[in-house]
């Protein structure tokens, strides 16, 4: 397989930029390739089928880009959190707060993962993630008893649903913090041991 040009990579990086703002738009079932072109400012549909192989391989594009952008702007902030319990503070309040930084990522994501069933695999690595944490964390003595696959997907679920709400909402900066933090807060209470009784 031979490699993109710089002008091939360039275009192609605009087509998933386009695709995830008609996506957070219009939602993925209106995101037509034709509304695509026009919103990249592409004379055809042509110039997308000559990047991609179909709408799922776009799709699939888009989602990449999203984790990267989401990536960019959570993980700092987890990676500089010390402690079981920090970096589940960490994750949950970044999440939240995501949704004012990349709100069209946000938007199109959710609608993804609703409709097209994209982003599976990331799903359930995330599951994995949020139990192998509440594990390693139960067993250093910051979390108390509970089954941890049990915490990961409520958690998970709840968290998304937040998100999703905000999202929705166009809940602005200062009120995604709060937000953030009082799930955070939340969340620490319920995995933290019973002696430490319900501090955060």
């Amino acid at each position: 397989m031979r490699a993109r040009t710089f002008t091939e990579s360039g275009r192609r990086a605009q087509i998933v930029r386009a695709a995830i703002a008609v996506i957070a738009e219009a939602g993925y079932l209106k995101a037509s390739f034709s509304r695509i072109a026009k919103h990249a400012g592409l004379s055809s549909t042509g110039m997308i089928s000559y990047h991609f192989a179909g709408k799922d391989d776009l799709l699939k594009a888009c989602v990449t880009e999203i984790e990267e952008i989401t990536g960019a702007f959570m993980q700092p902030r987890i990676d500089a959190a010390v402690g079981h319990v920090a970096q589940l503070r960490a994750y949950v309040e970044a999440n939240v707060e995501l949704v004012g930084e990349h709100p069209a990522e946000v938007k199109a994501l959710i609608d993804l993962v609703k409709n097209a069933g994209s982003q599976s695999d990331a799903v359930n690595g995330r599951l994995a993630l949020f139990e192998e944490h509440f594990r390693t964390g139960q067993a250093a003595g910051v979390f108390g008893s509970f089954d941890p696959r049990t915490a990961a997907v409520s958690f998970t679920a709840g968290l998304d649903a937040v998100v999703a709400t905000a999202a929705a909402a166009g809940t602005g900066p200062a009120e995604l913090t709060r937000i953030g933090r009082e799930l955070a807060d939340l969340y620490v209470r319920a995995t933290a041991p019973e002696s430490a009784g319900g501090s955060t």
